[in-house]
C-alpha cells in the first residue's frame, strides 16, 4: 500500500520522527503510567524547557497544555476579560474566537475585512481597547497573514491592553517578540506536526495579574483549567486533570527534533517552499492565489483559487497520493488549501509542485 503524503491545512502530515517516538513512548509504556508520578512530570518539565528554548519565550511566560486552541479562546475570555474585547477579523476562525466572546456575554468589537486581506489594527475603537485585542496572525480559513508589525503597533498604541495572537498555523515559523505581547497559543496537529488533541498556552505575568483581579471581583474563570488552577499546578509540572500524555510526550520530542535542526533552517525551509508554491499557482493557467496582496499572504497556508472544481483538483491529486485541503466554508468548491508546515519536506513540495503543474 503506497503512503499519502498530507498537506492539510489541520490534522495534517506527521512529523517524519513521530513514528519512532510513539514506538518509544509504547515501549516504556508512557501512556498507562500515572500522571501524577515523576515520569510525567519530567516529561512535562522536559517539554517546556524545549519549548522555551525553541520559541524563546520570556521568563515571565508560563507554559500550559489544554485540549486545543479552540478551548483557549474561551480561557483568555473568561480569564483575561471583564467586560470587553476587540478581534481583528480575516477569515472563519477569528470570527470563531469574536464569537466566543460574544457567547460569554462580553462587549466583543469586531474590525473585520474582506477575506483574502487582513483588518486594520488603526480601524479599532480606543473606547473599546482597553483590555484585550486579540489578533489571528495566520488566518487558517484564507491564507492571509496579519503583518507582525501592525501587532506591534497595536501594542504602542494600546499599551494597557492585553495583546493575544492566534499562531496555530504558522507556528514555530512566525518569528515573534513575545517581550511585545502577552499570550500566544496554538494547537500541535498543524506545524509541529503531531497527532491533533493538545492546546498549547502561553501566557504572560500580566495576564495572570488580570485573572487574579476578576477572581478577586467574584467573576468566575472557569472550573479546572481556569488560569490561575493551570499555572498552579504547572509550577509542579502537573495539570489539573488527566491530560493529553501522549501529545506533551510527543511534543517534548518534537521539539527537541525542531530544535537540534535549527529554527534558522526551518524558516529558511519553510519561505523557499512557499516561494515555490505560489510562483507555481501564479504561473498555472488555472490557478491563482486567493490572497492578491503579497504582504498579507501567509507562509504556511498557501490557498489558491481553481477555475476547476476543487473536487476534482484534489481527486486528481490523491491519486498520486498528495492530499491537500479543500477551500474553507463557502469557498469549498473555488479554493484548495495547501500547508507549508515544517514537517513538509523541500522534496514533498517540489512533488506536489510537479503534479500541481500536470493539473489542467
Amino acid at each position: 500500500m503506497s503512503r499519502n503524503i498530507y498537506f492539510t491545512p489541520g490534522p495534517s502530515e506527521l512529523y517524519f520522527t513521530v513514528e519512532d517516538h510513539i514506538k518509544q513512548a509504547l515501549k516504556e509504556q508512557f501512556p498507562s503510567q500515572s500522571h501524577r508520578g515523576n515520569s510525567f512530570k519530567k516529561c512535562f518539565q522536559s517539554t517546556v524547557e524545549n519549548l522555551r528554548e525553541l520559541l524563546n519565550v520570556p521568563s515571565n511566560y508560563h507554559i500550559l497544555f489544554t485540549s486545543s486552541a479552540t478551548e483557549i479562546w474561551e480561557r483568555i475570555i473568561q480569564n483575561c476579560v471583564e467586560r470587553q474585547s476587540v478581534h481583528l477579523v480575516n477569515g472563519a476562525f477569528s470570527q470563531r474566537f469574536y464569537q466566543t466572546s460574544v457567547d460569554l456575554g462580553k462587549d466583543a468589537e469586531k474590525i473585520a475585512c474582506a477575506e483574502g486581506s487582513c483588518a486594520s489594527w488603526k480601524d479599532i475603537d480606543p473606547e473599546h481597547a482597553n483590555e484585550l485585542i486579540a489578533f489571528t496572525h495566520n488566518e487558517t480559513s484564507t491564507g492571509a497573514a496579519q503583518p507582525i508589525e501592525d501587532i506591534y503597533a497595536a501594542r504602542e498604541k494600546f499599551p494597557d491592553a492585553l495583546i493575544a495572537v492566534d499562531v496555530v498555523s504558522s507556528i514555530p515559523y512566525v518569528n515573534l517578540d513575545l517581550d511585545r505581547v502577552d499570550t500566544i497559543y496554538f494547537s500541535v496537529q498543524k506545524s509541529f506536526g503531531l497527532p491533533a488533541g493538545l492546546g498549547v498556552w502561553l501566557v504572560n505575568d500580566r495576564c495572570m495579574e488580570k485573572a487574579n483581579a476578576l477572581q478577586q471581583k467574584g467573576l468566575k474563570l472557569g472550573t479546572y483549567h481556569s488560569l490561575p488552577s493551570l499555572v498552579k499546578q504547572a509550577g509542579s509540572y502537573q495539570t489539573p486533570e488527566t491530560p493529553n500524555m501522549l501529545g506533551i510526550y510527543l511534543l517534548d520530542k518534537v521539539s527537541r527534533d525542531m530544535l537540534q535542526k535549527g529554527l534558522d533552517q526551518i524558516r529558511k525551509e519553510t519561505e523557499y517552499k512557499s516561494t515555490l508554491l505560489y510562483y507555481t499557482i501564479e504561473e498555472h493557467a488555472s490557478f491563482k492565489p486567493f490572497v492578491k496582496n503579497s504582504k498579507f499572504r501567509s507562509q504556511t497556508v498557501v490557498v489558491a483559487e481553481t477555475e476547476i472544481d476543487s473536487q476534482e483538483v484534489v481527486n486528481q491529486l490523491s491519486s498520486k497520493g498528495l492530499i491537500v485541503g479543500k477551500g474553507y466554508g463557502k469557498f469549498k468548491e473555488q479554493h484548495i488549501r495547501i500547508a507549508n508546515f515544517a514537517t513538509h519536506s523541500k522534496e514533498q513540495i517540489e512533488m506536489l509542485v510537479d503534479q500541481l503543474n500536470r493539473i489542467g
